[in-house]
């Protein structure tokens, strides 16, 4: 790599300019071709200035092979510089220009050094002393000479040693230089190619042990001078000036000879100078700023080489930050004995106020980029850092959080995961730092025989409320073979009674019932029935299915596994235990759309106990055309079955296809499969009624379990999660809940409705996240619903607090 060299502190110098030479000697050893152009003197605290109006000249400076950077030696003669350049092309000569660092730039690049190709970066530096915080780093001579070689359009860097002795000690210098060497290696091998980062400034602290201590990305510190501000001292004007001492006396002169006449004319104002004549001398007070850095929260430059870290801020060309996603990550250095080890990034120890580390690893290609991109919308880059799960975890297995932050009781963090990679240890142990997506314990709604006895309990206590007219009594039992079922329906009152009621019936004057087994998901199992022997066909017929694969010992797996292939792949005893419930018939058909539809709605709850509901439903539509149960005998399968189901005759011969609505078991997909609630051709009244229905008994629902199911549903502070309710309107308008879904399945409302689900997760983070951790976030973009006379609708409808006393 052809670097070139340039600096603000001149060449090399024990009492101004003690690094530049140990940095180019380690570049040198690295095997880079290393050119060196310097201003010829000290010019720090210029920035990125030109000097207009002056020819500037070379001077061609010849470095001794070593250099000795210590005060001691500020008289020893090391290198020589010469007016002429050498005749011998051999020699090593630096040039020096009588200008800024940044002309030092332009001239390096443009008119020195073509005879070693192009330059492929910039370095400038290394600094006599550090540029971190803003004070430091907008008046920089080296940051102005990085700036104007970005500006050249060449990848540059800014290089500082922030110094804590002036006793410079040459092996923390030479150890700050192989750092810096390595530190610059990496930036260049990872540029990025978007041209989002225009140039680094890296600030090395001179330090024991510094090759050791970790490279952090950090923001510059946005500080200011102190309350007075000034930065010159006043001196005598005369001071150091032999004409301007002459012309004082010769004023002083004439004023006491002006001034007689005055007093004599009786004009004492006249001939009195406006100003007193001063000099000001560059004295500014650095005690403010250090004491900024002392007050300052962790992460940015200043507090990073306090700590004896290494910090580098990425900019653009305009004195802007750049690549802010990288702050509060360390940047992995190779050492040269492991160049070939692979590099990867860990997070820093401390950050901002407000600030909280983020495990997002929803494991669901379709929802994962949507967090990321909601949590961007919401929180400055700042607020948080993003964590990367170990790949040693095992799937299903819980991430071990204390592992991946630091050992800081303090530190907020947010876990976005499947529920089987949460480590509910961590999250009991840290209550006020640790927000989790979902609730440990909520059987009492997600699973299908639970929910039935949480309403169940509820209502009998309640008979008043909501839920005893929009949930259909169930009953439950429990199964483990078919041919125990008279046994399992003892208790079954209402059940029996009813198929017993429809033997000898017509099936279009029957009441029909829907199965459900009370653990499956995705529509595996459900099938309707209307008498007793129709109910054992069903259990029957998974009894020869799982016969038949037994015996069937040649298949492969995937052939056999109907979530695989299609198929239930369920038997009695692996279901064992089963909701059954009167059939929603005639449900609610739209005027020119005669299929069956549920309605999907999302729900969040936050804390214990706020629940929220998404106004933003989805309509979800059967593949068919509706049909009275019976009415049909085409088939009992849908995608889920396949040929040689067993049952595909039996049961009434009912065609699943017109009565389900689940996306996933549609053999016969149509377009129009998902819609949005609000498009539906209903009327804006009723579908205002429907989602007004929705709403209560969402809230009473969710009361219902945490307060009559405690020991199955447990909602806790530092927790919120995101469920799905299915409800199904029927044809007089009523909406029944059908169903209760943790981590719902969000693919099934598409490519085209992807902001929808975009939409809820960004009013969840921003409601449960700024809640739980007090951080300031950016309000997002259509948060509500505007109408044309100015009100507005929010997207995420507040529908109940629920106060557990937690």
């Amino acid at each position: 790599m052809h670097i070139l060299v340039t600096n603000d502190d001149g060449p090399p110098s024990p009492t101004s300019s003690p690094y530049v030479h140990s940095l180019v000697r380690e570049l040198q050893k690295r095997g880079h071709v290393v050119s060196v152009c310097l201003p010829h003197t000290q010019r720090s605290w210029i920035g990125k200035a030109h000097m207009i109006g002056q020819t500037v000249k070379p001077l061609y400076y010849r470095p001794s092979e070593t250099f000795d950077p210590s005060p001691a030696a500020a008289s020893k003669a090391q290198g020589t510089t010469n007016s002429r350049p050498s005749k011998n092309g051999k020699d090593e000569e630096w040039i020096l220009v009588n200008g800024t660092p940044a002309s030092c730039a332009q001239i390096g690049l443009h008119h020195f050094f073509r005879e070693k190709g192009p330059v492929d970066l910039v370095v400038s530096g290394p600094n006599y002393g550090r540029n971190t915080t803003a004070v430091f780093a907008l008046s920089s001579g080296t940051l102005g000479g990085a700036m104007e070689a970005a500006m050249c359009r060449k990848k540059s860097i800014a290089l500082s040693y922030a110094f804590f002795s002036r006793n410079h000690d040459s092996v923390i210098i030479d150890a700050a230089s192989r750092h810096s060497v390595n530190v610059i290696e990496k930036l260049y091998a990872q540029w990025p190619e978007d041209r989002s980062v225009d140039l680094y400034s890296v600030n090395v602290p001179l330090v024991e042990g510094v090759e050791d201590k970790k490279t952090l990305w950090a923001e510059v510190l946005q500080n200011y001078w102190g309350e007075n501000g000034a930065c010159f001292e006043e001196v005598e004007g005369s001071i150091g000036d032999e004409d301007e001492e002459e012309e004082r006396i010769r004023e002083g002169e004439e004023s006491k000879a002006s001034g007689a006449d005055s007093k004599a004319n009786g004009d004492a104002s006249e001939g009195q100078p406006r100003y007193v004549h001063k000099h000001f001398k560059w004295a500014p007070r650095f005690t403010d700023v250090y004491k900024s850095v002392d007050e300052s929260t962790p992460g940015n430059d200043g507090w990073a080489v306090k700590e004896g870290f290494t910090s580098v801020t990425p900019l653009k060309a305009n004195f802007c930050h750049a690549a802010t996603h990288l702050y509060g990550e360390e940047l992995k250095l190779s050492n040269p004995e492991t160049q070939g080890e692979s590099l990867s990034m860990s997070t820093l120890i401390y950050q901002p106020k407000q600030h909280f580390y983020a495990l997002v690893a929803y494991e669901d290609p379709y929802v994962q980029p949507l967090i990321l991109s909601a949590l961007q919308k919401l929180f400055p880059p700042e607020a948080y850092t993003l964590l990367s799960e170990p790949e040693s975890e095992a799937s299903g297995e819980p991430v071990s959080l204390s592992k991946l932050i630091p050992d800081n009781n303090s530190s907020h963090i947010l876990q976005i995961t499947p529920y089987e990679a949460i480590d509910w240890d961590y999250v009991d142990a840290h209550p006020r730092s640790c927000l989790v997506n979902s609730y440990m314990l909520r059987k009492a709604l997600i699973r299908k025989h639970y929910l039935s006895a949480t309403v169940e309990q509820w209502v009998a206590k309640r008979p008043e409320s909501v839920l005893s007219s929009h949930v259909k009594r169930s009953e439950h039992f429990e199964l483990d073979y078919a041919e125990f079922l008279d046994d399992a329906l003892v208790e079954a009152f209402d059940l029996r009674e009813s198929l017993e009621k429809n033997e000898g019936k017509e099936e279009g004057e029957r009441e029909w019932w829907i199965l459900k087994p009370g653990m499956s998901d995705r529509g595996q199992g459900i099938r309707l029935f209307g008498t007793m022997e129709e109910l054992q066909d069903i259990f029957d017929g998974w009894e020869v299915e799982s016969e038949d694969e037994d015996e069937d010992g040649d298949r492969d797996d995937a052939a056999s596994n109907r979530s695989a292939d299609g198929k239930d792949n369920i038997t009695t005893s692996h279901l064992r235990h089963f909701v059954a419930q009167p059939y929603i018939h005639p449900p609610l058909l739209l005027p020119r759309n005669n299929r069956k539809f549920h309605i999907r709605t999302y729900v969040a709850c936050v804390g214990s106990l706020d629940i929220y509901v998404y106004r933003h439903m989805l309509a979800l539509f059967a593949g068919k055309e509706y049909f009275s149960p019976g009415a049909t005998s085409t088939s009992t399968s849908t995608a889920a079955d396949t040929s040689g189901s067993s049952n595909t005759q039996d049961a009434g011969d009912i065609d699943l296809e017109a009565h389900l609505t689940n996306t996933c078991l549609q053999r016969s997909m149509r377009d129009g499969t998902v819609q949005r609630f609000w498009d539906l051709e209903l009327g804006e009244e009723r579908k205002r009624d429907i989602f007004s229905q929705i709403c209560d008994v969402t809230g009473e629902v969710f009361e219902a379990a945490a307060r009559a199911m405690l020991m199955h549903f447990r909602p806790l502070p530092n927790a919120f999660e995101v469920y799905g309710l299915d409800f199904l309107v029927d044809a007089q308008g009523t909406a029944w809940l059908l169903e209760v879904n943790a981590f719902p399945d969000f693919k099934q409302t598409g490519e085209e409705l992807r902001g929808l689900v975009a939409g809820l997760w960004e009013d969840v983070l921003g409601v449960a996240v700024a809640r739980f951790f007090g951080a300031s976030g950016r309000e997002s973009e259509g948060r509500g619903q505007s109408h044309g006379d100015g009100t507005k609708e929010e997207r995420l409808v507040h529908v109940r607090h629920v106060d557990l006393g937690r």
